[in-house]
């Protein structure tokens, strides 16, 4: 039972020493260490991001506008109200 054990252990052993060398094992470090998570914003994507916010600003006016336009507008076939 103990060598079963002790096979266990060094294999285990073996393969996280390989690991924590491999570049997935530094990713894994930098990772914790908090020094990778953090990416530059790429130009390109941010200035998509501003158009993006731009057409949804633009349409939320339109929506605005529709809603007044709609809520102006007298339906037709209502009587007149009696007074």
């Amino acid at each position: 039972m103990e060598d079963i054990v002790y096979g266990v252990l060094f294999f285990g052993g073996a393969t996280a020493v390989l690991l924590a060398f491999s570049p997935i094992g530094r990713a894994l470090a930098d990772r914790i260490r908090h020094r990778g998570g953090q990416a530059e914003p790429d130009p390109a994507a941010q200035e998509e991001l501003m158009r993006l916010r731009a057409d949804v600003a633009e349409l939320q006016e339109r929506m605005d506008f529709a809603e007044r336009m709609l809520a102006q507008r007298k339906e037709p076939g209502r009587l007149p109200a009696e007074q």
